[in-house]
């Protein structure tokens, strides 16, 4: 059966480099975030999400992800009724896509609240991927050209790498490429022999 090694790690840590590298080997990704983006432009999930926040989130029938994410991220209530509606169709995306990908030994599913959402109990082995706070703010502000207090409050949202870690099998420690892809490469074959 094909085991599944979840990918985690703060706002910043390296997650999409580490995943697009795992990818370039051959073996299969699930992005948690960009599918469950790509399920928010569905109908049945506009709906539900319209439903409970009213139609103000909506620009001609359509999400307005920024009024969205205005309303939830500072309320931690709001932000677990939107989980309730998108996760458990995430959940359901997951499974059809590890079910396409049965004849690999294992895929890896890259989300960042991997252990916030509880879909860590579904993974066989999670990998966290940790960088230096000031390295992380620094990736984050030029990424999303967004400043630094946006940021730290998204951090907050998040478990500590040391909550994570607490619970992971794996940690990536990601200060530079080359050591990132090395540790990555270890673990990779830590996982193929098992």
């Amino acid at each position: 059966m094909t085991k599944i090694i979840g990918l985690t790690g703060g706002i910043g840590s390296g997650k999409t480099m580490v995943a697009e590298y795992i990818k370039s080997l051959g073996i299969p990704v699930y992005i948690a975030d960009d599918e469950a983006r790509k399920l928010m432009m569905s109908d049945k999930i506009i709906k539900a999400i319209s439903n409970e926040f009213g139609n103000g989130i909506l620009d001609n029938g359509k999400l307005n992800r920024e009024k969205l994410a205005q309303l939830v991220f500072n309320n931690p209530e709001k932000l677990q009724k939107l989980n309730n509606i998108v996760h458990p169709e995430v959940k359901k995306h997951f499974y059809t896509w590890v079910e396409k990908h049965k004849n690999y030994p294992f895929v890896v599913k890259e989300a960042a609240i991997l252990f916030e959402s509880g879909s860590n109990k579904y993974c066989d082995a999670v990998i966290t991927i940790t960088s230096p706070i000031e390295t992380r703010l620094q990736r984050v502000i030029e990424r999303d050209n967004t400043d630094r207090e946006s940021v730290l409050k998204r951090m907050q949202n998040q478990w500590t790498d040391e909550q994570r870690i607490a619970k992971s099998d794996y940690v990536i420690h990601n200060l530079s490429v080359d050591a990132t892809k090395k540790q990555v490469d270890e673990i990779l074959k830590l996982l193929k022999n098992q």
